[in-house]
């Protein structure tokens, strides 16, 4: 039994993500493989065959996979999917977008988000917007599966897997990349932040929103947003914490002006520690706090970033 691992990453560097699946790969049993699919990725291929309990990397290196588009890598992993009993991959954007179709593609039934595992066949997956964990049991030859990334430890170094290069079918010819717009921050990325300061509808506007950025600059930290402030336009929506958004577990967690909807809270409640700043004593958000200030945000964050 081999497990495979779909690696993200960006043609240069690693995912932190893609070392939580390993860690979760590493708990199935058996060898795991890390897949490398990119253009120039040679580097990356490197970096996963580090990785402790990695004991082969498959490096993919073509223009083809240079986008990491959907159609041309679910075509890629099938290919070489008779040679694994589970395929794995982050369930971040990048897992979501081609796993679904990978399972398809197999005609097994896939397992999302999961975030603990049982055995070989047997995981807990979050349902109800995290209210619930479900204990699922997969019977089907090939696991193909998204993993919650910070629900595992990231993989240290430590290995020195062998580096195997190989080909695909190439472009598909069903989609091609056309541009990416993405925001560009020196501030730490969310997913990956060790500290979060979120804001929420009651930050009240984009131009209140400087107050949640002035605050995170004093901490270093990344900025994360409500579903209810990004749909306001306050900020763009990679800034959304939650059940539709990305899912965050930092050291330090600040909710700025959130109310702490249950779609909300399951993106976040696995933070180490819970700041809620918030003039409603009721929000839900103080369930989950470890630290609850029922206070003006447009008074007391200033203040804090003062004291600071």
């Amino acid at each position: 039994m081999a497990v495979l691992v779909i690696a993200e990453h960006d043609n240069k560097k690693l995912s932190s993500a893609t070392r939580n699946t390993i860690s979760a790969a590493l708990k199935i049993g058996g060898e795991v493989h890390v897949l490398v699919a990119g253009a120039g990725c040679a580097s990356v291929a490197a970096e996963a065959a580090k990785i402790a309990g990695v004991a082969k990397v498959k490096c993919a290196d073509d223009a083809a996979y240079g986008h990491q588009l959907a159609e041309n890598i679910a075509a890629l992993v099938v290919s070489i999917a008779g040679e694994y009993s589970h395929i794995l991959s982050p369930g971040t954007t990048f897992g979501k977008d081609f796993t679904p179709r990978i399972a398809a593609l197999l005609d097994v039934a896939q397992v999302s988000d999961v975030m603990a595992v049982i055995s070989p066949d047997t995981f807990k997956r979050p349902i109800y917007a995290g209210n619930a964990i479900a204990t699922v049991q997969s019977k089907d030859k090939v696991k193909v599966m998204t993993v919650r990334p910070t629900a595992f430890d990231s993989a240290a170094d430590g290995g020195s897997a062998a580096v195997e290069n190989i080909t695909g079918k190439g472009d598909s010819g069903l989609s091609r990349f056309v541009k990416m717009d993405a925001t560009v921050s020196a501030r730490p990325e969310l997913t990956a932040a060790k500290i979060v300061v979120s804001g929420g509808r009651g930050v009240g506007s984009a131009e209140n929103f400087k107050i949640i950025e002035a605050l995170a600059d004093k901490l270093n930290a990344a900025i994360g947003a409500s579903r209810a402030a990004v749909d306001a336009g306050y900020v763009p929506n990679d800034y959304q914490v939650g059940q539709t958004g990305k899912v965050v577990a930092p050291n330090l967690y600040i909710a700025v002006g959130i109310s702490g909807a249950i779609q909300h809270l399951a993106g976040m409640k696995d933070s180490k520690v819970i700041v809620a700043i918030n003039k409603d004593e009721n929000a839900p958000i103080f369930e989950v706090a470890d630290y609850g200030l029922v206070a003006d945000l447009f008074k007391a964050v200033p203040e804090l970033t003062a004291a600071l």
